[in-house]
């Protein structure tokens, strides 16, 4: 029997020893097999429940006979599984310091007056409750990372234009040191101006942005040392989150890159700015039309009835409102866009 090798990702002895004879015996009956691998009845029944539960196993062509699901499809399964179990699991345990509260107030205080079990040095976890600390530590943390910022960002299209101006200042600066900056975000994020501005600007400066569909998990990780996550993953001004340590930074790391895997980079399209269409008045589309018919202002003006000072008014406005420094240009433009 082997070594329980799929135990990192929950799964027991009795499941494995059972998913491994299927995969060298595929579409086989279940029936006798507490026999043949010496595990107990009842016990076997458990694993195959489970194994099905997990879909590692379905059932075969004939009646009473299973088949294992393909082992990379298995692993990658149970690899975000796992990951998120952990994931809820640190947010649990950073939940729980109320217990140091509790426990101190169990401790009679010394007749030096000084708490007894007071313990000095870092926590692995800190609690950031207000925004303004929020954002002077977030800035701290963009300012030292020397390797990467790697962030999930479910609410991303509610990005205010303070946050953008905030994070410009700081992550630009990042990019130019040769910090490497990754951002998933969701696609339906993109519709919204100020978001899809931000990450049209990461892209032209270095920065690497995917897009999922749907999305929960929320977090940061600097440089996989420190990560930040909200308190209440539904309600983000309850808080955040510092972990500190390799040790629990590395599942987030990990979900972080599960979750980029799954993503699918940014549409080139949106690597170019989506502003929208400019619009013509009915006296400016006059004067346009006019000026791509007639060589002459004074012509132009006096065929539409107004000044040779203002018809050259109007046509300055066309040509700043389609992006065109020369009427040429502006005649070009506006034939693409069907205007003539």
């Amino acid at each position: 029997m082997h070594t329980n090798e799929m135990g990192v990702f929950g799964v027991s002895p009795a499941e494995e020893h059972l998913y491994r004879h299927f995969l060298r015996h595929p579409d086989s009956p279940s029936e006798g097999l507490h026999v043949k691998l010496g595990i107990a009845s009842h016990e076997l029944d458990q694993a195959m429940t489970r194994l099905i539960g997990l879909r590692l196993l379905r059932p075969g062509d004939r009646a009473g006979s299973f088949v294992p699901v393909d082992p990379e499809q298995v692993v990658a399964r149970l690899t975000e599984m796992r990951l998120r179990e952990m994931y809820q699991e640190i947010q649990t345990l950073t939940q729980s310091r109320h217990v140091l509260t509790t426990l101190r107030a169990e401790t009679a205080a010394p007749a030096n007056g000084r708490p007894a079990g007071a313990y000095d040095g870092e926590h692995g976890v800190e609690e950031i409750d207000e925004r303004a600390d929020l954002m002077n530590r977030v800035e701290e943390l963009v300012f030292f990372a020397r390797e990467e910022i790697a962030s999930v960002e479910p609410g991303f299209h509610m990005i205010t234009d303070e946050v953008v101006n905030r994070r410009r200042g700081v992550e630009w600066r990042a990019l130019k040191r040769g910090v490497r900056r990754r951002l998933v975000v969701p696609a339906d994020s993109l519709r919204y101006p100020r978001a899809s501005g931000y990450v049209r600007e990461l892209l032209a400066r270095g920065g690497e942005v995917r897009v999922v569909e749907d999305i929960s998990d929320q977090l940061v990780v600097y440089d996989g040392r420190v990560a930040l996550m909200p308190k209440d993953p539904k309600n983000a001004d309850e808080g955040a989150l510092m972990v500190r340590g390799r040790g629990l930074v590395s599942t987030l790391s990990g979900l972080f890159e599960k979750i980029w895997e799954q993503a699918e980079d940014v549409s080139v399209e949106l690597r170019e700015p989506e502003e929208p269409a400019p619009e013509l008045s009915e006296a400016e589309l006059r004067v346009l039309r006019m000026m791509c018919a007639v060589g002459k202002d004074e012509t132009g003006a006096r065929d539409l009835g107004v000044s040779v000072r203002t018809y050259r008014r109007h046509i300055a406005d066309v040509l700043r409102v389609l992006g065109a420094s020369t009427r040429a240009q502006a005649a070009l433009l506006a034939r693409e866009r069907g205007w003539v």
